[in-house]
């Protein structure tokens, strides 16, 4: 038995689903990164170290969702001067993109084949995310939090379900490259649950980081095996399909450090990600337009899973979705439209399109003129993958971290840098495909593609605070949808009352475009209480889409994985709560 796994066991018989302790908390999709974060909180180290050995552990043991070859947004909340801080990790493009790059003809490449190619990979940012993470606000070395995972890779860990399932059902993309098959599909045959993974390749490209940092990865060796990788294209679209990534867009990645976008709902304060992801700004609207309506009020016909509170849900997301789609991007390459959106007047007169008994015609993005913008037209996207990561940490000092982290989608663009032993990602697919500007139509082209412009996201880290005092740090995996996942779990802890564990189980709804298909959750037993089949049916009959025939049960999807770590403002006691949807963990560390 590996250090690392001796460890996790131990960790184990100190863990449950929902631990309440003064001590560090943290709460992974995946039991071996648990255990490596609540390793270095053993070790003395505070949230921001443990999260940097979650991150890196989740490369070994989650490499279709994470790793060095991505990027993500950590939320970083210090309990000494009361600041909440982002780390904006997200990948670039590079110097030589071009609005028109995913449709050089004018008709948009096929996303299998764009996505599997060089050209989707952008300049990765996760390392020196972490890195500087652990400069600013860390208490050990960068070497000292690679450890962990160094040990994953190098002596191996076995394949769990969720990993050996997308191995099976990876639509290709762990076949297209040949390093990538040899490690996940060795002879040919993909892993399965219970088989010995070990990654000497990754192992050695830790090892070669913890010795020499970031320039390690962003300079030399790496970073030319980086730009040669990428220069993979798919030999359907020829030249097109190639990355456009040099040395010196490695060279030149920053990190950017933001203030939290902050919202309110009812009394409770809220701090998210502002763009360029657009999932603290979309989550924001959802909850003002829904705040008129007595969500939690039985009395009135609403409470949790009525067909009144599931049909405004419904509606004011295809509202929020709509304006997300034309006017949040990239703030560092054009200011977005923060305050119009989240403008009192805006917001009253959006909230008065949505009628509690009527299903209104499929909305537009709103008119912002009156706050200084132009009348837009649509815009051209596509949807996000639901294969990301997300996961929280509390330390005994109160220090939190509400960390999510990608490679885009499920196994990133399949190219395995070779000799180096990690996955490249697909992030540059996020862009619009054909190019959204039109000055004539007043669209400003928010997330078309630009050099050095990073790509929306949908990522939605979140610090919910009651009195100015944080009382929980959560988030969720799950492209489009995280925004509505971290929504539910929200409105069952405001509204409904819940605990962490119970808002977490619950069911959950989403709909991530103006059109308004449902998707809605069901058919597994920890989640309680079920959408009925009587509201499903009346929901139905206001003309909601995507719940099949009247009578039968809808609410068959898996819709996210929240993980979240509380504090109780009244004790200081801390605890956490882990999805079931994937193998979620919760590990208490003592002192």
């Amino acid at each position: 038995m590996t250090r690392i796994a001796r460890w996790f066991v131990l960790c184990l018989l100190s863990a449950s689903a929902l631990a309440a302790s003064p001590d560090g908390i943290v709460a992974v999709s995946q039991p071996a990164a648990a255990a490596a974060g609540a390793r270095i909180l053993a070790q003395g180290g505070n949230a921001i170290d443990a999260a940097a050995a979650v991150q890196f552990a989740l490369n070994v043991v989650e490499p279709q969702s994470s790793g060095i070859g991505g990027g993500g947004f950590m939320l970083v909340h210090l309990a000494k001067t009361g600041e909440t801080f982002f780390v904006d990790s997200r990948e670039r493009a590079p110097a030589h993109a071009s609005a028109d790059m995913f449709a050089p003809d004018g008709l948009p490449m096929t996303f299998p084949l764009a996505s599997t190619s060089g050209l989707a990979v952008g300049v990765p940012g996760t390392l020196l995310g972490v890195d500087t993470a652990l400069r600013r606000w860390g208490t050990m070395k960068l070497a000292d939090t690679l450890a962990p995972a160094i040990e994953l890779a190098e002596y191996g860990f076995r394949v769990n379900r969720f990993l050996a399932e997308d191995i099976a059902n990876d639509d290709g993309r762990t076949q297209i490259q040949p390093e990538t098959a040899a490690t996940f599909r060795p002879g040919g045959v993909p892993l399965a649950e219970g088989d010995w993974l070990v990654q000497p390749a990754l192992a050695k490209t830790l090892k070669l980081i913890a010795s020499k940092g970031p320039n390690a990865f962003y300079r030399g060796p790496i970073a030319r095996a980086i730009v040669k990788a990428q220069q993979r294209g798919r030999n359907e679209l020829g030249d097109a399909g190639k990355g456009r990534m040099t040395l010196a867009d490695l060279a030149q990645y920053r990190v950017a450090i933001r203030q939290p976008l902050i919202g309110h709902y009812r009394d409770w304060i809220l701090a998210g990600m502002p763009p360029p992801s657009s999932g603290g700004l979309t989550l924001f609207e959802i909850l003002k337009l829904l705040e008129r309506f007595p969500l939690g009020d039985v009395a009135q016909g609403y409470g949790f899973g009525s067909p009144k509170t599931l049909h405004v849900m419904t509606e004011a997301m295809r509202l929020a979705f709509a304006d997300r789609a034309v006017w949040i991007g990239d703030d560092d390459a054009a200011p977005a439209a923060q305050r119009a959106l989240l403008n009192p007047d805006y917001l009253t007169a959006r909230s008065a399109l949505i009628q509690p008994n009527r299903r209104m015609d499929t909305p537009q993005a709103g008119d912002l003129t009156p706050w200084h913008a132009v009348q837009p037209k649509s815009a051209r996207t596509r949807e996000e993958s639901l294969h990301t990561t997300h996961f929280a940490i509390v330390d005994r000092w109160g220090n939190m971290v509400s960390y999510t982290t990608t490679i885009e989608y499920t196994w990133g663009s399949g190219i395995t840098v070779p000799g180096y032993g990690f996955l490249l990602n697909n992030e540059l697919t996020d862009f619009n495909f054909l190019p959204g500007a039109d000055p004539a139509e007043g669209n400003p082209g928010a997330n078309d593609v630009a050099p050095f412009k990073r790509p929306r996201s949908s990522m939605a880290p979140l610090l919910l605070l009651k009195d100015g005092k944080p009382v929980a740090a959560y988030g969720s995996p799950g492209g489009a949808t995280i925004i509505n996942s971290v929504l539910n779990v929200t409105l069952n802890l405001i509204d409904h009352g819940m605990t962490m564990q119970q808002a977490i189980d619950a069911p959950r709804l989403s709909v991530t475009n103006a059109i308004g298909k449902m998707n809605c959750e069901g058919g597994q037993a920890f989640m309680q209480p079920p959408f009925s089949l009587a509201t499903q049916d009346a929901l139905r009959t206001l003309g909601h889409t995507g719940l099949g025939e009247a009578g039968t049960d809808g609410c068959r999807e898996t819709i996210g994985s929240v993980q979240a770590v509380v504090v109780d403002p009244a004790t200081g006691t801390h605890g956490g709560a882990a999805d079931p949807r994937r193998e979620g963990t919760v590990i208490r560390v003592g002192h």
